[in-house]
């Protein structure tokens, strides 16, 4: 049973309307945690990077714990709303806030920038993702091999340019595409951590600089899903090629908002194709299984059929559970009205 306190707290948390996180804005996870010397509702994964960061002070379960009225009562006080407002004044548009299907490390640097460092607070305060440069050392995977080496990187906003260098006389390489680039470190010290994370969010910082440049006309709303992000969406499906005759071919798949491309493997440079999902009034349709007739040889057994304006596109699914995740993926972007910027 409740004690007084604990129904105090935990129904101000609906009371409050604020029926996700505060920190990865997670619906699906009732946010039954506490932070004591915020004043803020989180769930249960956050909880756990909270805890682990000392100077934020303690978190307390809103069913199982013991709360002070004291407690209750500086939680009523402040709340979800209240606190993003105060932590969250600069945000600026460019920086990555992560959910609950982000990573770890994203989850816990959003964490440690928003509370520990307090670097949103201020207006007109200068954030270190946009200088304008970065120059660092990142682990860059090789064309031919798949192994990761040590790169110098340099991200350059004047020259338009990311490089890397492969040599110590720094002997320069250039990505020709820029949108596509990715990084990966293998090491997870605190500082890694930082870095990474630090370099993600100036390619962000960039990427809309130019598109402000290129879209001068843009809110920041249509211009924000352009950048570098997480994907809707990864995973393996079998595809057949434009005949719908040729084999079925295992392929690694990533939905990137209206793009649908496919690898050979996950951690290939570029796509060997793509799909673009525009609005359903426009000729794009989705529908469960193949058409009839298809000469099918492959393994799996749950297929997905994209109809565009120029062809069909045949996909099939490993299980019942993964084309159903699909089918609502597909669905949400051509239900999704297009942006001007998309229409070119």
């Amino acid at each position: 049973m409740f004690s007084v306190s604990q129904c105090c707290v935990f129904w101000l948390c609906f009371d409050q309307i604020t029926q996700e996180c505060a920190l990865c804005v997670s619906v699906a996870r009732d946010p039954e945690w506490g932070s004591c010397s915020l004043g803020v509702f989180i769930c249960l994964a956050c909880s756990g990077v909270h805890r682990s960061i000392p100077d934020l002070g303690k978190v307390k379960s809103l069913r199982l714990s013991r709360w002070e009225d004291s407690e209750v009562q500086f939680m009523s006080e402040r709340g979800n709303d209240a606190m993003n407002a105060v932590y969250e004044a600069a945000l600026p548009v460019y920086y990555y806030k992560p959910t609950h299907r982000d990573c770890h490390v994203l989850r816990e640097q959003w964490i440690r920038a928003k509370y520990e460092r307090q670097e949103f607070m201020q207006n007109g305060k200068k954030l270190i993702y946009e200088d304008g440069t970065r120059d660092g050392m990142l682990m860059k995977r090789g064309r031919d091999n798949g192994q990761f080496l040590n790169r110098r990187f340099v991200l350059s906003l004047r020259d338009c340019t990311l490089k890397y260098f492969t040599k110590l006389d720094f002997s320069q390489k250039t990505f020709a595409d820029k949108q596509n680039t990715h990084t990966h470190t293998h090491t997870h010290t605190h500082t890694l951590m930082i870095e990474i994370v630090e370099w993600f969010n100036c390619i962000r910082a960039a990427q809309l600089h130019y598109l402000k440049v290129a879209f001068p006309g843009a809110t920041d709303a249509e211009l924000k899903p352009k950048l570098t992000r997480s994907f809707l969406k990864e995973g393996y499906m079998e595809k057949t090629g434009p005949r719908q005759t040729e084999g079925f071919k295992k392929r690694w798949f990533t939905l990137d908002h209206r793009r649908l491309m496919y690898f050979k493997d996950p951690l290939d440079a570029f796509a060997k194709g793509e799909v673009f999902l525009g609005h359903r009034d426009h000729g794009y349709r989705i529908t469960i299984g193949l058409p009839a007739g298809t000469h099918y040889n492959g393994s799996w057994q749950y297929g997905i059929t994209i109809e565009t304006p120029d062809r069909s596109f045949l996909f099939t699914c490993e299980t019942d559970t993964e084309q159903k995740d699909w089918m609502r993926h597909f669905n949400a972007v051509i239900n999704t009205p297009m942006s001007p910027q998309e229409r070119f």
